[in-house]
């Protein structure tokens, strides 16, 4: 695959990779990638954007690919939403752009969903890809996940610095065929089985041989290769410590007005057992302007699986509203 090489803009302390294609006067695209991804996740969609006029950037984020971050566990509130966001404001400063669409998928969408609400006036709109907005709970997220799941639930055993990227990155192609596989059943079979299997301890299934690990491979041999590359250069520190900073961010939000105020379309995948289509239920309290669409048959790596799917939707919504 033709994937961009990248150039690098200065912004918010990092040197970040940014990958482009399109017409520089177009209107900005800018997609967001989530765990464990890169920029190259949007590899099927930055053409077809591009294609239809649009400027497509893809940033490789803080701590990930081509750009990297800070080390260390004192690190770790260097990777809190304030400052997720304040990157790519920094970005649109250094490409001298005024504002963007922004689409996010899995962790890029909680992203850019609070882009709308931290930089609103960069903000012309937004996809979310999987991720709907979710509005501050009543608790601290992790100890809600905990009370439910238990300790081996991912996200839960994630708050351990040094455990979860010792583990994935002693074998970075191994992790990364473990992550990237197709849906192995639909989102009500899921539902049927018991509680115990239901805890998303992913870390168990990656000890297991991985002839058990469900689902089939999803990408070839080189896209595996090129994710391989990216993680073995950054390893797998920067991305976990997005996850570290749940309760930080939940603190932090306390005083955010929760209203979305740009045009909003929500892309789901039926089969998403960690991002629900149910969970875009009620969203239009917070994201007045919004548009619904499921993609049927599909589960977590929307970009990967249903490639000419989310691009027909993203292309139709991005020309009837800024064509």
């Amino acid at each position: 695959m033709n994937f961009p090489e990248p150039h690098y803009v200065d912004t918010n302390g990092l040197k970040m990779a940014v990958y482009e294609q399109g017409p520089k006067n177009g209107v900005p695209v800018v997609m967001c990638h989530g765990f464990p991804e890169i920029a190259y996740s949007w590899r099927h969609q930055i053409p077809a954007i591009a294609k239809a006029g649009f400027r497509a950037i893809a940033p490789d984020q803080r701590g990930y690919g081509n750009t990297g971050g800070p080390k260390g566990k004192e690190s770790i509130p260097l990777y809190d939403i304030a400052h997720l966001t304040d990157d790519l404001a920094g970005m649109l400063d250094a490409l001298e752009l005024d504002k963007a669409v922004f689409a996010g998928h899995d962790w890029g969408g909680i992203v850019v969903w609070q882009m709308a609400l931290r930089h609103p006036d960069r903000v012309a709109g937004v996809i979310g890809v999987n991720t709907p907005f979710m509005p501050r709970g009543p608790i601290d997220p992790v100890e809600g996940m905990r009370a439910v799941f238990g300790e081996d639930m991912y996200i839960v055993y994630f708050q351990q610095f040094g455990a979860a990227e010792s583990v994935f990155d002693k074998d970075v192609a191994r992790s990364m065929r473990f992550w990237y596989r197709k849906s192995a059943m639909k989102l009500a079979d899921f539902d049927k089985l018991p509680a115990e299997e239901k805890n998303f301890s992913f870390i168990k299934s990656f000890a297991a041989d991985e002839s058990e690990w469900p689902g089939e491979q999803l990408l070839n041999a080189e896209e595996i290769d090129y994710y391989t590359r990216a993680f073995q250069k950054s390893g797998f520190e920067g991305g976990i410590n997005w996850y570290r900073n749940f309760t930080r961010n939940w603190k932090d939000s306390e005083s955010l007005v929760e209203k979305v105020n740009a045009p909003s379309l929500m892309i789901s995948a039926a089969d998403d057992i960690v991002l629900r289509p149910e969970m875009t239920e009620g969203m239009e309290q917070y994201v007045p302007d919004l548009e619904k669409q499921v993609i049927p048959d599909c589960g977590h790596w929307t970009q990967s699986e249903k490639p000419e799917e989310l691009n027909t939707l993203m292309v139709d919504w991005l020309k009837r509203r800024f064509g």
